[in-house]
């Protein structure tokens, strides 16, 4: 795929640990991208004026919530389709994200496998007909990692509880009494070097419903993010939905 002028889509690529490296990779490799820089948290001087970072039609972002006003001070002033992997945004970040939406189109997700999102479906769907049963979230991680519960956990805690309607327990300790029925267990395990294990209980009357999803690799998330950015970068501005995009 290529843009409209039918040459290859310009890719700059944000992030420079170990995503980033895997993106730039992938983007270098597939004929459908022309590389055309790549820039980290070190670099957010550039990306605020001047001429050290070129235009493109394309960027691609896993860096961490405190670039993000830096890249929007550099798309602002190259508009270009955006698909972020960034996690820990918080609603102000978002807000930025839309008003990005208003001059390019914009997606950004927790989780760019595509596995992940068929799970998102089957979970919601899961919750509408299993009512009444009880729901637990158990995500696993590398202890590497710094943020708990994960992004992807909050993705399946907003599938099967569309309206917050339930409250939220991260683990449980000492005399905590049955189980309330308007709960939710989120529970984050870490170690080794587990790439994401995601699991969505579902527990009813002598019997059990778990969904999973194992990733044994980053190169999913790498993946799923390239795939969308191919279909996003012909797209009119807006937000866009991984899943809508992609499934």
């Amino acid at each position: 795929m290529a843009n409209e002028l039918g040459t290859p889509i310009r890719t700059l690529v944000c992030g420079n640990g170990r995503m980033g490296a895997l993106v730039r990779a992938a983007v270098e490799s597939d004929d459908a991208f022309e590389f055309v820089g790549q820039v980290g948290i070190e670099d957010v001087d550039a990306l605020d004026g001047g001429d050290g970072v070129p235009a493109a039609d394309l960027v691609i972002d896993f860096t961490n919530r405190e670039m993000l006003p830096h890249l929007a001070a550099y798309l602002r002033r190259s508009p270009a389709a955006l698909v972020s992997g960034t996690t820990g945004l918080d609603a102000e970040d978002q807000a930025l994200l839309d008003s990005l939406a208003q001059d390019m189109p914009v997606m950004w997700s927790a989780n760019y496998s595509l596995g992940v999102a068929v799970m998102r479906r089957l979970a919601a769907q899961a919750a509408a007909a299993l009512e009444g049963f009880d729901i637990e979230i158990v995500e696993t991680h590398h202890n590497q990692k710094v943020d708990a519960p994960s992004g992807t956990a909050k993705l399946l805690l907003a599938a099967v509880d569309p309206d917050g309607a339930c409250a939220v327990a991260s683990g449980r300790d000492g005399m905590v009494g049955a189980r309330p029925t308007k709960e939710i267990g989120m529970h984050a395990l870490r170690g080794g070097t587990v790439a994401g294990t995601h699991e969505v209980h579902f527990f009813g009357a002598d019997e059990e419903v778990c969904l999973t999803h194992r990733a044994t690799s980053r190169q999913i998330f790498v993946n799923g993010a390239v795939a969308a950015a191919k279909r996003l970068a012909a797209c009119e501005p807006g937000r866009y939905v991984f899943e809508d995009l992609m499934l």
